[in-house]
């Protein structure tokens, strides 16, 4: 018998969602006969690990994370769901090697993040922040002292993808010029414009917008050095990652006067309820808007995001699609044929592979009416219906040949 996981159930998985994810995922995963444990919070390493154990599917936010040795002790563990667009939470490539799919929400929150930013970029050049909280303490500063209109003031984009690009457009329609650095060639939106390295993105914006993954090479990007390039008066927007900016540096940016503001979502550390405390140092600095890593969280955003993870949940717990997972070979399949049953294996993606599957299939007396294949470096993906009276002898036969790393009945049987 090999270290293969094999998965006989078919329907009915016991799914787990954590981080208060939006009930339209609840709702549409338990109306496919799924049972669906919801968690408000991010558990600790200790509670996630327990309940990994009981669960097949899991859904999390950007505060669960889920390394390589939770991933290697949960067995049952067959698909991750992360209802956000970051994905650095899951160890991507361990999940790759157990056979386990990743899919995300690319696009769902992209319009309430790109909206922040733009309230942020006028919140920053007109001080309201301040401002506003002045006026609750009874002060009147009235003032145009430091106040700036945003017309014709350069908005520097770091990362030009789903969210970066949108925020360009939004910008122009302020009257906003937009350069933009991406280490991927990205076609320019409206009026927009690329450059060429980051150091010069920083000496020519007003505004620098950070749009970027949590990677080896974003992480730190923005040190005490970069910041040094930055305009005098510029001011800094992070709605990315916590760990791209070194907060000590930037703030010490901001004492000096060096920048004139900040708007900050994301934090190296960050509190894991609403219960704990928060601390930065960038707190009580002047002309500095700091937000609990909400940009996506709008109810437009949080529904939109819940249902288009549960809708990738249904396409392959039923079909075995995994068109838009991030760490694993993309199939796209159509509805099982009638009368058929649909397995799925997941291999190690060598010579060979697929003539055994159809070796033991002949030897079974079974019928293929349809197979699909999709391979990565790692792995291999192929997806079956066939007509077998012995459906369970199959899958166990398919299970247990060596190259197999997870085999499943999927649909209806």
């Amino acid at each position: 018998m090999s270290s293969a996981t094999s998965t006989v159930k078919s329907s009915g998985r016991k799914i787990l969602l954590l981080e208060n994810i939006h009930p339209v995922a609840h709702e549409a995963l338990r109306k496919e006969g799924h049972e669906v444990t919801a968690i408000s919070h991010s558990p600790d390493r200790e509670e996630l690990s327990r309940l990994l154990q009981t669960h097949e599917v899991v859904g999390l936010r950007s505060k669960t994370r889920l390394p390589a040795e939770l991933l290697q002790k949960a067995p049952q563990l067959s698909l991750i769901g992360c209802f956000c667009i970051g994905t650095d939470q899951v160890d991507l490539a361990t999940a790759n090697s157990l056979g386990i799919p990743v899919f995300n929400a690319p696009y769902s929150n992209t319009r309430s993040v790109a909206e922040m930013v733009l309230a942020e970029v006028i919140m920053l050049a007109r001080q309201l922040g301040d401002r506003n909280m002045a006026a609750h303490k009874g002060q009147w500063l009235k003032s145009a002292e430091g106040s700036r209109e945003v017309r014709g003031k350069t908005l520097g984009i770091v990362g030009y993808g789903h969210i970066g690009s949108q925020v360009s457009v939004l910008a122009e329609a302020f009257g906003l010029r937009v350069i933009y650095y991406d280490v991927v060639k990205k076609l320019p939106l409206g009026n927009s414009q690329s450059v060429e390295t980051l150091a010069e993105l920083l000496r020519r914006s007003d505004f620098v917008s950070l749009h970027v993954p949590d990677t080896r090479a974003t992480r730190g990007m923005l040190g005490a050095a970069e910041i040094k390039l930055m305009r005098p008066g510029a001011a800094l927007i992070n709605a990315s990652r916590g760990t791209v900016v070194d907060i000590p540096a930037l703030a010490e940016a901001i004492r000096s006067g060096h920048l004139s503001g900040a708007a900050v979502d994301v934090f190296p550390e960050e509190p894991a309820s609403n219960s704990q405390a928060f601390k930065s140092e960038l707190q009580g600095l002047p002309n500095v808007i700091l937000t609990p890593h909400i940009g996506g969280s709008t109810l437009e955003a949080q529904e939109s995001i819940g249902l288009e993870v549960a809708a990738s949940f249904i396409s392959y717990l039923r079909d075995g699609s995994s068109l838009g997972a991030v760490n694993f070979p993309p199939l796209s399949l159509p509805q099982q044929h009638a009368g058929a049953i649909r397995i799925a294996n997941v291999h190690r993606n060598v010579p060979g592979v697929l003539g055994s599957i159809n070796s033991i299939v002949s030897d079974l007396g079974a019928n293929i009416l349809g197979q699909a294949l999709a391979t990565d470096e790692r792995i291999g993906f192929v997806v079956m219906d066939v007509e077998v009276q012995e459906a369970h002898e199959l899958l166990r036969r398919v299970e247990d040949l060596p190259t197999s790393i997870r085999t499943s009945l999927l649909g209806q049987v």
